[in-house]
């Protein structure tokens, strides 16, 4: 299977699949708080079978081309990953997300990974739009949104029941001709 590296501290982007539901349990055990603060993926993951059946919900999801969830790798050791959580080939539309352990925070691993997967989306599959949903509450989401230079379209106030209290999720967005107008820059600025 591919690794995709992401830099010279021993950052990989790999498959995540079925047999790495122990992995993914370790992952999230390491940061069960600082995962849920936002998202419900530390309450799904709770054991080994909750893991198995999420990795399995993303490999059916891949299967029938609706999504895709990818690990980040640091040193060997899971630590986060990245997920096609929506992909609708049809209209060219996906909705891209992410978690991340406390200790690989603040490293750059998700915008580097979204990176490579945005231009997969955009280059290879021919996506015209990739969305970035995240609770107003989500400092370092948003600040990656805005380091992809996604474009904050808006608010849904209190759409979203996080742990018996509804929360307001943020809709983020890129556009294919944004993303290649964007990379075209930054390739020349890098000559």
């Amino acid at each position: 299977m591919y690794a995709t590296s992401l830099g010279d501290d021993g950052a990989e982007l790999r498959p995540l699949e079925v047999w790495h539901a122990g992995e993914l349990l370790d992952n999230i055990d390491r940061g069960r708080e600082f995962i849920g603060r936002h998202i419900g993926l530390a309450d799904a993951v709770s054991d080994l079978d909750g893991a198995h059946a999420w990795l399995k919900s993303y490999a059916d999801k891949r299967g029938a081309d609706a999504g895709s969830l990818h690990g980040l790798w640091l040193d060997g050791k899971l630590v986060g990953g990245l997920l096609f959580r929506v992909w609708d080939t049809p209209s060219g539309v996906c909705e891209a997300g992410c978690w991340l352990e406390p200790a690989a925070a603040g490293r750059g691993l998700v915008t580097r990974g979204l990176r490579v997967l945005f231009d997969w989306a955009f280059e290879e599959r021919g996506m015209h739009r990739v969305e970035w949903h995240v609770s107003s509450a989500n400092e370092p989401s948003i600040s990656v949104a805005r380091r992809l230079g996604m474009t904050r379209e808006g608010v849904l106030r209190e759409n979203y029941p996080h742990r018996g209290v509804r929360t307001s999720t943020e809709i983020w967005a890129v556009l294919a001709a944004e993303w290649r107008a964007a990379r075209a820059r930054t390739a020349q600025d890098d000559h």
